[in-house]
């Protein structure tokens, strides 16, 4: 289905891409200091951080199979929370250290050359770790919400080769791609998808009893019915909507919602606080740093890079720049 393929897709195209663009910067400048024997080394902590992705992604997948149901659904919404922690983090982190990052990684280049094997191999692996374990919990926590769709998981795979492809092409100097607006505009879309992920989160930790809400004996009841309430008269423990009648939960829309901007069709008074508090906080910040960002750099600078700058570089200097 396109939109359950669709969300998954872009976090694995601007994830694998800060990861790829990483790897370029580490990679063109052993080259430009004349020690591509060093690449080995650096390869092998690249690997290193593939693998522990992969080996978490697996932990969590089948490691569930063993669970109750009211773990499963503890340990998918403390995950979820984890994964929501994360991206936040790396959206404003990318948006503070995204200037400097080419220098960073270089100087980090610089210290572990001058130590033994193992300093490189450990460049390599933090260096792309970080994004590895990031993408690998939000990919984990969207793939749980959307019922393991085959379709997620083909999503995120295609995004992650894809961004594999542009960032060789990026640093061969074949593409051109302006990463300021990329990163700009697919960040905007992480803090919606983060908000989603929250909102999915808290209606895990309802299912699993960690909170209170219409799963439970601590819901809001309709004294009418005797089941949880919906609208005003469920609040705070029960169901702020429920429009499951008119948007089915299989749907397209639905799921297409969800993707993109964390909607069920039936969703509690907690998930909506959530969703709604998350947005309020966090949308304002994230503008602020990109005008923050759009601000012109100072003349020193903003030196032309020397002659035999690496393309891949020179493009992922700013990678939150207005370039």
């Amino acid at each position: 289905m396109l939109a359950s393929f669709f969300a998954p897709f872009l976090i694995g195209l601007r994830e694998g891409l800060e990861a790829a663009l990483v790897v370029g910067i580490l990679v063109a400048y052993l080259t430009k200091l004349g020690r591509r024997d060093a690449l080995p080394r650096l390869w092998a902590g690249v690997g290193l951080a593939i693998a522990l992705a992969a080996a978490i992604g697996a932990v969590f997948t089948f490691g569930a199979y063993a669970l109750t149901f009211e773990a499963q659904e503890l340990i998918g919404g403390g995950l979820s929370l984890l994964a929501v922690a994360m991206v936040t983090w790396m959206i404003f982190w990318m948006q503070r250290a995204g200037r400097s990052l080419k220098e960073g990684l270089e100087g980090g280049i610089d210290r572990a050359l001058r130590g033994g094997v193992w300093a490189l191999v450990a460049v390599g692996f933090v260096s792309v770790a970080r994004e590895g374990v990031e993408t690998t919990l939000l990919l984990w926590s969207m793939v749980q919400g959307f019922g393991n769709r085959p379709t997620a998981l083909l999503g995120a795979l295609v995004g992650i080769l894809t961004a594999a492809l542009l960032g060789w092409l990026i640093a061969r100097g074949m593409l051109r791609l302006n990463l300021g607006r990329f990163f700009t505009w697919t960040g905007g879309f992480l803090v919606v998808v983060a908000a989603g992920v929250l909102a999915y989160a808290i209606h895990d930790l309802q299912e699993g009893g960690a909170l209170p809400g219409p799963f439970g004996a601590s819901a809001t009841v309709d004294p009418a019915t005797g089941l949880a309430a919906v609208g005003w008269a469920g609040f705070p423990f029960g169901w702020a909507f429920d429009v499951s009648s008119t948007v089915a939960p299989d749907s397209t829309i639905a799921v297409l919602l969800q993707a993109t901007v964390g909607f069920m069709p039936a969703m509690t008074w907690l998930q909506v606080i959530a969703w709604v508090s998350y947005v309020a906080i966090v949308v304002p910040l994230f503008l602020r740093g990109v005008r923050a960002n759009r601000r012109p750099v100072p003349a020193a600078a903003a030196a032309p890079p020397t002659p035999d700058a690496a393309p891949a570089a020179a493009s992922a200097t700013h990678p939150n720049g207005a370039s």
